[in-house]
Order: structure tokens, then sequence, then C-alpha cells
């Protein structure tokens, strides 16, 4: 993963475009019908149940809009929540209110849905010491708070984009002209421009995992549609040489049959690119 310095300027760079789409030149519903010496109160109501995510991006939406908003929050980032449950108060501006309230309802439903799934398939891996990993399957944009939902859900973030791993997966093989090729171009590559990236290699079959475990540097060996049983021999083939990651298609039915093959990590799309929104709102008061 990225930085959290660079975390924090995607956050940032997500806020700003976000609220320049959403608001324009003015929110003009609200300065038609409510005076800019108005205040109000808020909370955020939960209309559903699951795992909240997004209250710490929701007081960086408020400070950016208005930095003399005040939240007061009940629940934090990773708890619980069911109908009925107010996760904070917000207190201020009625105007600045309003403006940010789009952003954050947009922001947590999502976020709040990822961590909801995430726990989910992470509870059904427990006591096995596999880890759930996200994926590059987001939604263009707002990466950074769909990483930061896995992680709130007990999850662990794959690379952040293309810029901090090296992942050889099966095009780059085959446009490199094979599986040692590519491994021994990549190291290459790295010392000439001087980076410190790790390599995930990606392997197709049994054969494929015995020829990457021939390279050096490999930190990490994606072991791409096997099915169970050749699963566990290829973590039996890897040892601790490396680690290992399972993917390609698996669902809740599937993933703690994968976990018990032994791999380190599994990685899922599914966590970010198959949710549905948590129902919550932001009411008056």
């Amino acid at each position: 993963m990225i930085s959290e310095e660079q975390f924090q300027k995607e956050l940032q760079l997500i806020i700003t475009n976000a609220i320049r789409e959403d608001v324009g030149d003015g929110d003009h519903s609200s300065l038609a019908c409510i005076p800019n010496t108005a205040e109000g109160k808020a909370k955020l109501l939960v209309k559903d149940e699951g795992v909240i995510a997004g209250v710490e991006f929701a007081k960086q939406v408020f400070a950016y809009v208005d930095a003399d908003l005040e939240i007061d929050a009940i629940l934090k980032d990773g708890d619980n929540v069911k109908y009925g449950d107010i996760v904070f108060y917000v207190k201020g501006s009625s105007q600045s209110i309003l403006k940010a309230e789009r952003l954050v309802l947009n922001a947590m439903q999502r976020m709040s849905a990822i961590a909801t799934k995430t726990k989910f398939f992470m509870d059904l891996l427990e006591g096995t010491g596999t880890k759930v990993l996200d994926t590059r399957k987001t939604t263009p944009g707002i990466r950074a708070l769909e990483k930061w939902a896995v992680k709130i859900g007990g999850g662990e973030n794959h690379r952040f984009a293309l810029y901090d791993m090296i992942m050889l997966k099966d095009n780059h093989i085959d446009f490199a002209g094979g599986l040692t090729k590519a491994i021994e171009k990549t190291r290459t590559y790295l010392k000439e421009t001087n980076r410190d990236l790790k390599i995930i290699v990606e392997a197709r079959d049994l054969d494929e995992i015995k020829e990457i475990l021939k390279s050096e540097g490999v930190y990490r060996i994606l072991i791409d549609n096997f099915n169970y049983e050749d699963t566990r021999k290829a973590v039996d083939l890897i040892g601790d040489k490396c680690l290992t990651e399972s993917s390609g298609g698996i669902n809740e039915k599937t993933i703690r049959k994968y976990a018990e093959c032994g791999v380190d990590y599994i990685s899922s799309g599914a966590l970010t690119h198959s949710v549905y929104n948590m129902d919550l709102s932001l009411k008056a008061v």
C-alpha cells in the first residue's frame, strides 16, 4: 500500500472533486431559503445493520466544507450497528451541513457496505490464519475510500495501484516471453530504476509454480483459479519460500475451503465491486 501521506492526499482529492461536482457555484436550494446566519443540528441515522465505516472521513468532509462545524461522534469506524442507531451529531451552519450532506452519505453508505462484507468474509475464515485482501476492482476515483473500508472491516489491502507493487499476471508473462523471462526482466528493471517494489507472480498450474520457485526475489505467488486439491499441492510446493495468495471467483461458499488449503491470503474483488449500500440518512434534529 501507499504511504499515509499519499493516502491523505488521495482523500483530499476525493473531497475536493466531489464537492466541486456536487456544489458547483453554490447550493442554491439552501441559499434560496436558509439565512447565512442560521444554525442547526443533524444526526446520522442508521436504517440498516452491519459495520459502520466512514465516520473519520465524514469529519474530514465537514471540516473541508466548514471548519466551524462541530461533530459529536457516538460510534466509531468498525462498530456494529443496527436499525435506529445514531452514529454522530453535527452542529453549526445549516447551509454548511446541507452542502456536505450528500458526500458524507454517499461515502459512508458505500464504505459501510464494503466493511460489512469484509467482516462477513473474515468471520468465515476465523481460526484459519488466512487473511482477506481487496483488489484494484474499485470504483474509479474513490479507491482510497473503498480500500479504507476493507481495513475497517478487518481485511487487508493489496497494492493500491499499478505503481506501488509489481504484479506479473498471465498477460505480462505471455507478452514477456514466459515466466522466467518476465521475472528476470522485472528484477533488472527494479535494479536499473532503483525501485524497491515487491514482486507477485501469478501461476496458472503446478508446473508454473515449480518454475516460479526457481527464480529469486518473488514475494508472493498468486495461485489463480486452482481447485482445492491443486491449491493444497501448490502450498506444499511453495512451503516457506514465499507467501501464497488464492484468487479467482472465490465466494462465501468456497472461501473457507480455500483457506483450509493453507494459503496466507485470499483476494476478492467482490469486496468492492459487488456490495449494496447501507441505508443511512442525515436528519435535522
